[in-house]
């Protein structure tokens, strides 16, 4: 499939931590659920684990399969969304997730792409991603969120 067929969202950040800090912050249920609005994750972390987001409500918003696992460094989920019937319709995303050293802080790299021309989905997480990260890397340098405003919710 061309490049053209597929729909990309890139998201870079610099935070000042280390890549085992800021893999356990992506990958702990409870520290997860601090900055991604209440949702946590559910997941053994092993290359063809299932994965999971859970709403405080309960509800899953996404699901998805580990497709490549290498930590502190990469992972990469087949992500599916749940919870918007015409975002779900889509079909399966790719997001890939990648960490490097770079001086006193990590460079994080998320990268999500589905095979779809003009996907609403990636649109929708185009706005998710950036509050979502930007939570994060307040969290890890400062102790707190920068927002609590989810999107689409």
């Amino acid at each position: 499939m061309s490049t053209a067929d597929r729909s990309t969202f890139v998201y870079v950040t610099y935070i000042r931590t280390t890549p085992e800090r800021l893999w356990a912050a992506l990958t702990d249920p409870q520290f997860v659920r601090q900055y991604w609005f209440d949702t946590t994750v559910e997941c053994a972390w092993t290359k063809g684990s299932p994965w999971k987001l859970v709403g405080a409500d309960g509800s899953v918003t996404d699901t998805g399969e580990i497709l490549e696992i290498d930590p502190p460094r990469r992972m990469v989920i087949r992500w599916l969304n749940e919870w918007k019937p015409e975002l779900k319709a889509e079909g399966p995303s790719r997001c890939t997730i990648e960490l490097e050293p770079a001086g006193a802080a990590v460079k994080l790299t998320i990268t999500h792409a589905i095979d779809r021309r003009e996907s609403r989905f990636i649109t929708a997480v185009s706005g998710g991603w950036p509050r979502i990260l930007s939570n994060l890397k307040s969290l890890l340098e400062t102790g707190a969120i920068a927002t609590t405003s989810h999107p689409g919710h």
